[in-house]
């Protein structure tokens, strides 16, 4: 497929800092613009997966991340028009403040590196609960910084009052910034936070519902929703190739045995023939409010390689999916729902026995701890020689990573950008065979390889690392 000229009315909603309102911001303009008949595409710079819970539930569209670190630049406008297609709108929400990025590394993978990969003008949502004429200085700081940035609109947030509102405008007159929204505090719109951010959607659906629909709300009175609009639709045309979850399947990927249903690809490996054959083998990827964590293109990518992807909630389900040949327990609350999980004794029994068996289980940071002999004292699967518990620490950041040895998901050698972000530990915190080493910014091995299982802390983005889901899925001919 040749590269084309995309035009699709974009946003970028920012902000100068973190804990200004741009979640709440955000969702509430995905929820009012659908609300008017739009389809919307939601998207959140970083690898944050809660926030893009809560897109989906304003959209009814996957949310979908765009991290310039773990997928590289290269991929942020091709993952975007994957994303956005055949939509009349794509609103992306920032991450932390509009120039912060990866430690250490300038620009690359902040809101505004991604905003100028995307050409798309930025909407600045300033907390201005305490000042007034100072707010002009701080919004021509951020629009004046990078020349390649377009700052071009503002959106005041808890504004205390019409005198103060008043105040905020006369003094943005002067900046050539205009005004698109200001908001009043409203404690309707508040969502709860936890020990990482906020509760997740799968957590609080009920009360989520109705936060979106005051966010919303909220937005609807205070927002300028016609010039938004407007500016959204001056984007120029995005000129890339929408990202096809099929093209870099096998990519860098060893061979690793035939599937049934295959034909030869290029570079000698194997593509899929059909998506859905009646014989392909099932991936269970786990589920529910204790494992929310997981990126959309991780399961396009499982099914363009050929599987047949089935959820189950470890907090209900008593048995893993019909014919599961592989498990992928992604990120999540685990710690939340400890005595739950425990208690369901039938599934951590029947995950034990699927790894055990030699099946091929991959585990991300919840699924980690899920994994281990014990979680803050309870009982849990059993499958590696480790326990966890809740500590006093965040751990935090990007994270460059080689991996030690052949296992499901690659080959020893590969190397690979990915995420850390929790507040437990496993003791030991890493196996005989761990699975990954560490490179940047400290050197340290993390995590486990034991027959079939690859758990670990590290957050991996699959789009990022082509050939990861292939193999995996190549690794079940036979079983």
């Amino acid at each position: 497929m040749s590269t084309t000229d995309t035009r699709i009315p974009r946003l970028v909603i920012a902000a100068p800092a973190s804990g200004s309102g741009k979640t709440t911001v955000a969702t509430g303009l995905m929820r009012a613009f659908a609300d008017a008949g739009l389809a919307v595409s939601p998207h959140k710079v970083g690898p944050d997966y809660i926030d893009p819970g809560y897109h989906a539930l304003a959209t009814g569209r996957p949310g979908r991340n765009l991290d310039a670190y773990m997928c590289g630049p290269e991929r942020i406008a091709p993952l975007f028009l994957h994303g956005a297609a055949g939509c009349d709108l794509a609103l992306v929400e920032g991450v932390m403040g509009l120039y912060d990025g990866a430690s250490g590394q300038g620009e690359l993978a902040s809101t505004a590196h991604v905003a100028k990969l995307l050409k798309a003008p930025v909407v600045l949502v300033v907390d201005a609960s305490s000042q007034s004429r100072s707010v002009a200085a701080l919004v021509h700081g951020f629009a004046s910084w990078d020349p390649e940035v377009r700052v071009a609109g503002v959106i005041l947030n808890k504004v205390g009052s019409d005198r103060h509102e008043a105040l905020l405008r006369e003094a943005l007159e002067e900046s050539g910034v205009p005004v698109l929204g200001a908001l009043r505090r409203v404690r309707a719109v508040d969502t709860p936070s936890r020990h990482l951010g906020l509760v997740p959607v799968a957590e609080r659906s009920a009360e989520a519902l109705a936060a979106v629909a005051a966010q919303a709300a909220q937005v609807r009175e205070g927002c300028d929703l016609e010039g938004l609009l407007a500016l959204a639709r001056s984007a120029p045309p995005l000129t890339a190739e929408a990202w096809d979850p099929a093209a870099p399947l096998w990519a860098g990927v060893p061979p690793a045995g035939g599937t049934p249903g295959r034909r030869s690809g290029e570079g000698g490996h194997n593509a899929p023939t059909d998506p859905h054959p009646e014989n392909a083998p099932v991936i269970a990827v786990a589920g529910g409010p204790a494992f929310t964590f997981s990126y959309t293109e991780h399961t396009e990518l499982l099914r363009a390689a050929g599987a047949e992807v089935v959820p189950f909630d470890p907090l209900r389900d008593e048995a893993l999916p019909d014919r599961t040949a592989a498990l992928v327990i992604g990120g999540g609350f685990p710690e939340v729902y400890a005595p739950e999980l425990s208690a369901n004794e039938p599934l951590r029994k029947a995950v034990a026995e699927l790894a055990a068996s030699g099946a091929p289980v991959v585990a991300e940071c919840a699924g980690l701890l899920y994994l281990s002999r014990s979680l803050d004292g309870k009982p849990m699967c059993g499958v590696l020689p480790a326990d966890a518990r809740m500590s006093g620490r965040l751990t935090l950041g990007y994270r460059e990573a080689v991996a030690i040895a052949d296992n499901p998901l690659a080959q020893a050698g590969t190397r690979v950008r990915g995420h850390e972000f929790h507040r437990t530990v496993t003791e030991p915190g890493a196996g005989g065979t761990p699975a990954w080493g560490f490179t940047h910014p400290e050197r340290r091995t993390e995590g486990f390889v034991v027959g079939g299982v690859h758990a670990s802390y590290l957050h991996v983005h699959w789009a990022g690392a082509p050939g990861t889901a292939a193999r995996l899925v190549a690794g079940l001919s036979g079983r």
